[in-house]
Formats: structure tokens, C-alpha cells, sequence
């Protein structure tokens, strides 16, 4: 017998599988059935697709795959964090973070395998970037987390931030048709403003987005407005400099009147003076901003240690005086390398 060259069904959008049904001899309305059990209903495998005869079940799965991720190892931290260890369907493995707190739980999820960029306090740089990630993946991971929440927590999914393995600007039809999907009514229904998509800083890629039209937040990964200190930490600086991405994002605001977040990470010796605060400080002046100052997490034992807090009280002060909105994020998830910039896939297979 002669095998199917079975395609993923989930890369067929709603008019194509109904192209696809009537070709078929089938009904049209087949396919929003089926397509509301793979998006909406997140169903895995077609045997449970319960309102379609057992003959064009087994029709669909003669003809097509549906290509899920599987949560193949999770663990969960002390302060509640959830890491999970996901299995692609070509065995590759990303990352995702479900973050609890009192108020929200946030999924924080992958949008490449691996990361193409250098940034040298970053584990997941020290990763080669594989593969990017198909919408249907990162939307999976979002569903993993929202399941997990309700399990674990009894409580339903607040927030999505794109900030674990990858760049997602580097991967921006994905990670829009991944969101699109999440924000859908026949998707998650999640609203945008409740999606914060974070940036190394891709000056060309962030005017893209405000043409774009997206809704949800945009977070950047600054660390130093001064471009020597940046290069050093962020080799991304020497092609996006901090005087083009400052245009890019009051470029940016102009289009969307969305703030920016800074994230900004203070080390010992590198960042931690007053030069570099008031040089933040500056930059913020540019376009209605806040600053989140990351608590750094250590991942190994080299160059870059998290500043003292007498230097963060200095930044803060800085800010302050400048009227400049800073607050210090807690790192969740330290003791199984949950935490921001710690992602590399420890887990042994």
C-alpha cells in the first residue's frame, strides 16, 4: 500500500478546509466543525471529534496529521512556577513558563527553537537556533499553560508574554498568526492588551509592527542606553544602535500610543553607575515609557553578577526624579532555571 503524504490540518485556515471538505464530496459545514475542535476545543487526535461520522474520522486521520506539542517533563518551583519541557513533532524541545502571583498567571512562551543572537548573559544564546516555530506550536504552549493554571491553581490564564527561547521579531509571521489565533473569538478569545511581545531591539521590525496595526504591548530588552555598554552585553547594538531604536520607537508611539516597557537588568561593574542611570533615564524622555529593573539571574559564574542593592536604590531614585515609572520584578522560578534569560533546555532525555 502506497503511504499518505500526511499534511499538519492546522495549517489550513477555515476557507481552506472547506475548499478541501467539498472537493471531498462532504458538506461545508464540516469544516467549522472541525476547526472549532482544533482551535477552539484544542482537540489532539480526531477520534474525539464526536459530532463527525466514524467514516470521515477516519478519512481525516488517513489524510492528515495534527501536529500537537506534548508537555514531556514539567517541574515546578518552590514559589509555584511551573516550567515545562515541550516535545515538538520533530522531537526538537522549547521551553514555556507558567508565572503565578496573587493577581495574575502569566504564560511565557518560546518562539524559537534555540536563539540566532548573542547576548552574553543569556542561556538560551548559548543555544543554536534551530527552527522557528509554527503558530500552531506557540499556540499550544499558551493552551498547555492555561490548562495547567485551572489544574493547579483553579484559577484561568491573565497574561501572555513573549519572552522565552528566541526573538520573536525574528520569527514575526509566526509569532502574528500565533497571536491572531490566541486573540480570536474561535481561538483563546484572549484580549491583546493582555499579550506583551518583548524585543532585543529590531529597530526595522518595530516600525513594521506599529504599520501593522498590532494591539498588544511591546516590551524592549535595553540594559544600557549607552551604546558601548549595550554592544558589549547585546552584540545586536552594533545594527540597531540605541539612537535607532529611540526613533524607531517614538516611531512606534506615534502610530499605536502604546507605551514601551524597558527591561533592564543592572550588573556589578558593568551598568551599575550613575552615568548609566541618568543615560536611562534620558532615553526613557523619548516616548511614555516605564522601566522594569529585572533582578539578574546567574547562569554560571562568570562576568556578570547582579549589582548591590544600594546601586538599584540609585537608578531608582535617578528615575524617580526624572518622573520616570520604575518598579523592581522579583525573578520567579530561580531554583529550576525558570527565571528570565536562564532558559536552555537543562532537562536530561
Amino acid at each position: 500500500m502506497q503511504q499518505v503524504n500526511k499534511q499538519d490540518i492546522r495549517k489550513l485556515n477555515l476557507q481552506e478546509l472547506e475548499q478541501y471538505f467539498e472537493s471531498v464530496g462532504e458538506k461545508r459545514f464540516r469544516a467549522k466543525q472541525v476547526y472549532e475542535w482544533l482551535w477552539s476545543k484544542s482537540l489532539k487526535n480526531f477520534d474525539d471529534m464526536t459530532n463527525l461520522s466514524k467514516a470521515t474520522r477516519e478519512h481525516l486521520k488517513e489524510n492528515f496529521d495534527i501536529n500537537h506539542i506534548l508537555v514531556d517533563q514539567f517541574q515546578r518551583s518552590s514559589d509555584g512556577t511551573i516550567k515545562n519541557a515541550v516535545k515538538l513533532f520533530d522531537h526538537q524541545i522549547v521551553e514555556s513558563v507558567l508565572i503565578p502571583t496573587s493577581k495574575r498567571i502569566t504564560a511565557c512562551v518560546s518562539s524559537q527553537v534555540g536563539c540566532s543572537l548573542d547576548c552574553n548573559f543569556c542561556a538560551t544564546a548559548r543555544l543554536k537556533r534551530m527552527r522557528n516555530l509554527n503558530p500552531d506550536e506557540i499556540y499550544d504552549q499558551v493552551v498547555a499553560i492555561q490548562e495547567e493554571a485551572r489544574l493547579y491553581f483553579d484559577r484561568p490564564l491573565t497574561n501572555i508574554v513573549f519572552m522565552g527561547m528566541g526573538e520573536p521579531l525574528l520569527n514575526y509571521q509566526n509569532v502574528l498568526a500565533a497571536i491572531e489565533r490566541i486573540c480570536s473569538p474561535t481561538g483563546l478569545g484572549i484580549s491583546p492588551k493582555r499579550i506583551t511581545l518583548s524585543t532585543v531591539g529590531i529597530a526595522k521590525m518595530i516600525r513594521k509592527l506599529a504599520d501593522d496595526g498590532v494591539k498588544f504591548n511591546l516590551a524592549l530588552s535595553l540594559h544600557s542606553a549607552i551604546n558601548e555598554t549595550r554592544t558589549r552585553v547585546m552584540p545586536i547594538n552594533q545594527t540597531n544602535t540605541v539612537e535607532e531604536l529611540a526613533e524607531a520607537l517614538k516611531y512606534w508611539y506615534s502610530i499605536t500610543k502604546r507605551k514601551v516597557t524597558f527591561e533592564y537588568v543592572i550588573w556589578d561593574g558593568i551598568n551599575d553607575d550613575e552615568r548609566h542611570a541618568r543615560a536611562l533615564a534620558k532615553f526613557c524622555k523619548h516616548i511614555p515609557s516605564k522601566v522594569n529593573i529585572i533582578q539578574y539571574n546567574p547562569i554560571d559564574e562568570g562576568e556578570y553578577r547582579q549589582a548591590s542593592p544600594e546601586k538599584v536604590s540609585l537608578y531608582l531614585r535617578i528615575l524617580e526624579d526624572s518622573g520616570i515609572v520604575a518598579k523592581v520584578r522579583k525573578s520567579r522560578g530561580q531554583d529550576i532555571d525558570a527565571a528570565c534569560g536562564q532558559l536552555a533546555n537543562k532537562i536530561d532525555w
